[in-house]
């Protein structure tokens, strides 16, 4: 396969904030450069691997900064990807994703915002109208974005401070996990499908679309 390009550069951020909605933060999960998409390792080698993580997560940081609602886009882990310093980069504990989301929970500043919103890194065909749909949510409940298999969590928007004890559980069945686990905090769920929100790159099946994507846009 030929060496992953760049995602294009989006317009500047914009902030069209509706009264009716809730301010949210938006916190994105990244890991080091070195240690990203490691099962398309059979198809792309470390340096095009890496090259890839960013251009996505680059890509939807822009989707989640162009958003309306979104106040704030943070990042947890131990890079930043050449991200600009004005994202918060909070310290990854260790022991893997969730426990790394549990301390974002932690982190974020108390009344910060109404609402937090965790996305991956890896949407390539992510919009900004699919991070205001998260934002978008109502009161006490929890939005669930599944994976393309409907098995998964791709993307979550949890009411705060009702969700603030939110145990995340991404992983096989994390649908229905996360969707148990509102239950038992009390809350109602929304299913929010969205092609942008559906389509992560996990496997070298998937990247099909990153390539259409780099395609249409040259």
């Amino acid at each position: 396969m030929e060496p992953v390009s760049a995602l294009p550069t989006s317009p500047p951020p914009r902030r069209y904030l509706d009264s009716s909605v809730v301010k949210c933060w938006v916190v994105i999960p990244a890991k080091a450069p070195d240690q990203a998409k490691q099962r398309l390792s059979g198809v792309l080698d470390a340096a095009e691997r890496a090259k890839l993580a960013g251009a996505m997560l680059h890509h939807v940081v822009t989707a989640a900064e162009t958003a309306r609602h979104v106040a704030q886009v943070s990042l947890v882990g131990p890079s930043r990807h050449g991200l600009p310093a004005r994202l918060p980069l909070w310290k990854d504990p260790g022991g893997g994703l969730n426990p790394a989301l549990q301390a974002a929970l932690k982190y974020l500043p108390h009344d910060a915002a109404g609402r937090l919103i965790v996305l991956p890194g890896d949407l390539p065909k992510l919009t900004a109208l699919d991070v205001e749909l998260l934002a978008m949510v109502p009161g006490a409940t929890v939005g669930i974005a599944p994976d393309r298999h409907g098995t998964g969590t791709n993307a979550l928007s949890l009411p705060l401070p009702h969700a603030s004890g939110f145990a995340f559980a991404f992983g096989p069945d994390s649908f229905a996990l996360h969707s148990a686990e509102a239950s038992r905090l009390g809350l109602a769920i929304e299913v929010i499908h969205s092609q942008g929100l559906a389509r992560d790159i996990d496997e070298p099946a998937d990247l099909a679309d990153i390539v259409s994507l780099i395609g249409e846009t040259g």
